[in-house]
């Protein structure tokens, strides 16, 4: 979140459905945290389904488009990168969330493939708690609950 110098930014691994993006746009816009999309992605950002869940918050979100991942990092320069996964042992709730922090997300269905959770990058991989015999969350609604929560640490500052 780019909020008084509090900056948080989410990264969507190749996302597959447009009303989820559509969602995290809603969500950057809100909260003043950076979206990064990798390609390739499941829609063309034109998509009515990505612009009708944004509604008219697209103008509103700081959304960038990454060729690949490895561009993404480039132009990101993290620090520290927590992928979220359902298989990881570390909750979301016991990090100490930092400006620059990169919060990565995997496509629907399928979450991050293991190449990209090996990555070298990764600081950790990240878990939201559920009840067993559970697949997944939905992507955005995961998204929100880790942003508000990185938010909630600092403060909730330039909120109102």
């Amino acid at each position: 979140m780019t909020i008084l110098g509090v900056v948080f930014r989410i990264l969507y691994y190749e996302p597959r459905i447009p009303p989820n993006t559509g969602n995290a746009i809603r969500l950057s816009a809100a909260t003043g945290a950076q979206l990064h999309l990798v390609e390739p992605l499941g829609f063309d950002m034109s998509d009515t389904q990505l612009k009708r869940a944004g509604l008219d918050y697209h103008d509103l979100a700081d959304v960038h488009v990454h060729a690949d991942l490895e561009a993404a990092f480039k132009a990101l320069d993290p620090v520290r990168v927590f992928a979220f996964t359902t298989r990881a042992r570390t909750s979301y709730t016991e990090i100490a969330y930092e400006p620059g922090d990169v919060l990565m997300f995997g496509p629907e269905p399928t979450g991050l493939p293991d190449a990209v959770l090996a990555d070298r990058r990764i600081t950790e991989q990240l878990r939201i708690p559920m009840l067993p015999s559970r697949r997944s969350l939905n992507l955005a609604n995961s998204t929100s609950i880790v942003v508000y929560e990185a938010w909630r640490q600092h403060g909730f500052t330039g909120g109102v």
